[in-house]
C-alpha cells in the first residue's frame, strides 16, 4: 500500500454504476474535454439512466510541476467549465488518491466511483487494467491525444507563469485549453504558481 495519505477518503454511499471516465486533469484541457463529450454522447445513447463518472486521479500527490493544482481546484475547473455546456444534467465528479499499486488500482478506484459500470477511455493502459479486473471498456480513439498531453500543456502555461499580460497568455493558451479555465488559473494565481515549483524555487524573469 502507497505510503501517501488517502486523501480524499471513500465516500460513505457508493456511486451508482456509471460511465466512469478517468483523468488527472493537470490541468482540464481540451483533450479532456474531447473525452468527456464522447463519453456523454455515448452514455445517453446507450445508458442515458446511468451518470457520467469524472475521476480526478493523484488527489493526494504533493504538489509539483506535475502536479500544480490541488484536487480541489481541479474539481473547480470541471465544474467551471460544466456550468458553461448544455446537458451534462447527470454528472458526478470523484477525487481518488494513487496508491502506487497498479494491480490494485482497479478495486481501490471502485471504492470511489462504483461497481460494475462502463470505463471510457483513450488510454491504453488503463483500459487494460480495467479489461482485466472484468469491467465493460469503451475505447475512444482520439486522434490528437499527443498534441493534448498534460505535460505539454503545462510546459506552456510555465512558459507563460512570469508574464503580466493576460490577454497573450488567454490567446497562447486558448490552443489548449477553454477560456474559462484559463480565466480560472489567472484569478486564483494558478499560472505564476508554477514558476515557484521549477528547480530552484524562485521564479525566473
Amino acid at each position: 500500500m502507497s505510503e501517501l495519505p488517502l486523501n480524499p477518503l471513500p465516500p460513505n454511499i457508493s456511486t451508482a454504476p456509471g460511465v466512469v471516465v478517468l483523468g488527472r486533469f493537470q490541468p482540464l484541457h481540451l483533450g479532456h474535454i474531447s473525452l468527456i463529450e464522447a463519453a456523454e454522447k455515448w452514455r445517453l445513447e446507450n445508458y442515458p439512466n446511468s451518470p457520467l463518472v469524472l475521476c480526478i486521479g493523484s488527489s493526494n500527490r504533493p504538489e509539483s510541476m506535475e502536479n500544480p493544482w490541488s484536487y480541489r481546484e481541479r474539481e473547480a475547473m470541471i465544474n467551471i467549465w460544466l456550468k458553461n455546456q448544455e446537458g451534462f444534467d447527470n454528472v458526478e465528479i470523484v477525487s481518488i488518491p494513487d496508491i502506487e499499486n497498479p494491480p490494485k488500482w482497479v478495486d481501490h478506484a471502485e471504492k470511489y466511483h462504483g461497481k460494475n459500470g462502463f470505463f471510457f477511455t483513450s488510454d491504453n493502459s488503463s483500459a487494460e487494467l480495467y479489461s482485466e479486473a472484468g469491467w465493460n471498456v469503451i475505447r475512444h480513439t482520439f486522434e490528437k491525444r499527443n498534441q493534448f498531453e498534460g505535460w505539454r500543456v503545462r510546459a506552456t502555461a510555465l512558459m507563460l507563469s512570469t508574464i503580466s499580460n493576460e490577454d497573450a497568455i488567454r490567446t497562447i493558451l486558448s490552443i489548449s485549453m477553454p477560456e474559462s479555465i484559463i480565466n480560472y488559473l489567472i484569478e486564483i494565481d494558478g499560472l505564476r504558481r508554477l514558476a515557484f515549483l521549477v528547480e530552484g524555487g524562485e521564479p525566473v524573469g
